[in-house]
């Protein structure tokens, strides 16, 4: 009887062991986040139950200024409602989300944080709260935006230049070729001469390139009528030289920043010569869209397509990306094998008066 009753007692004392190991772990666990991460619990209703010391440390609120309110306190008003009505109805759901925030100090200075918030889930399947860690990455997103500063910069100038080297051969050796070439049309209206029809031939191609030379560094219908007559006036140009058909449908009715002008107008050379390139098709087609806030512009082909997961990006789409996050836009690119690639650039804008 003895031994029966020291059964029960054995078992009770593997369990408490067992507890205290499971709650030393959780301590220790509490511990490492504690020191490295600003974390935060909220519940159901999205009102903040608890904070670390952390927290307190980069907010610049005490826990008791904290804790009751919602995460409201520290909104820096730098996105959108859109960003955060995602990222509730992903929680909402059971999922885990993950992305970057601003948000503003007690003090009004703004910090970087990266953000991932767990669900924890009823018997129901419906959250009771949700557990927030973050990682405050302001220095990087301070290095971040000096790169991008400093690659806008280096495309201005690249632009510049550009417009430079194009006007002067236009106006320059363009205007002198022209001079001679109506120079040796006088001389072949007195003189019919092999050598001068020779000359008239080699003068007139090289005007031509001269001027294809101009438009790609620059086209000056850009700056002199805008987006879509310049945009109109390369897809014809394109079809003709590479035998591919551009279906171009443009909602567009009013001047851009020039800048932007430029940077769709780029984007969409960069993906046709892509297309003619790589897609092996002979029809694609540019949409450009006005919404309420922004432009969209899609380039779309049906051809090969390619394998986007894994794979580096080639310096026609790394130029496109920068161009895009250089006027403040995103850039997106679809595309899977057989079944062909989407390219879509979105960039708020500031309407111009034509």
């Amino acid at each position: 009887m003895d031994k029966d009753m020291q059964q029960p007692s054995t078992k009770h004392a593997n369990l408490e062991i067992e507890l205290r190991k499971s709650i030393q772990e959780l301590m220790d666990v509490k511990f490492a986040l504690d020191e490295s991460s600003i974390v935060a619990i909220t519940d159901a209703q999205g009102k903040i139950t608890y904070v670390n010391d952390q927290f307190c440390l980069v907010s610049k609120y005490s826990r008791d200024e904290l804790i009751g309110q919602n995460h409201r306190i520290i909104n820096s008003g730098y996105h959108t409602k859109e960003f955060f009505h995602v990222m509730w109805r992903t929680i909402g759901s059971g999922q885990v989300w993950k992305g970057e925030i601003r948000n503003k100090a007690k003090d009004g200075s703004y910090y970087w944080v990266d953000t991932t918030i767990v669900p924890f889930l009823d018997d129901s399947g419906k959250p009771y709260q949700y557990l927030a860690i973050r990682y405050e990455i302001s220095e990087r997103k301070r290095v971040e935006e000096e790169l991008q500063k400093m690659m806008t910069r280096i495309i201005d100038v690249q632009e510049d230049e550009r417009k430079r080297l194009s006007r002067n051969l236009h106006d320059g050796i363009g205007q002198n070729l022209y001079s001679h070439l109506i120079t040796i049309n006088r001389l072949l209206s007195e003189l019919n001469h092999p050598l001068l029809r020779q000359m008239q031939d080699e003068a007139t191609q090289l005007i031509e390139e001269i001027r294809e030379i101009s438009w790609e560094l620059r086209p000056s219908v850009l700056d002199d009528l805008g987006l879509v007559p310049a945009i109109r006036s390369f897809l014809t140009r394109f079809s003709d030289h590479y035998d591919i058909d551009v279906y171009f449908d443009c909602a567009l009715n009013h001047r851009l920043d020039i800048s932007i002008e430029l940077t769709i107008y780029r984007i969409i050379q960069e993906a046709l010569t892509n297309i003619r390139k790589y897609a092996e098709v002979n029809e694609a087609t540019v949409t450009i869209r006005e919404m309420e806030n922004a432009i969209r512009v899609m380039v779309e082909d049906n051809g090969v397509g390619f394998e986007r997961k894994g794979q580096s990006s080639g310096v026609g789409l790394f130029s496109m990306d920068e161009r895009a996050r250089s006027v403040g836009g995103e850039l997106f690119i679809y595309s899977s094998p057989g079944k062909g690639t989407k390219v879509i650039f979105e960039v708020p804008v500031k309407l111009v008066k034509a």
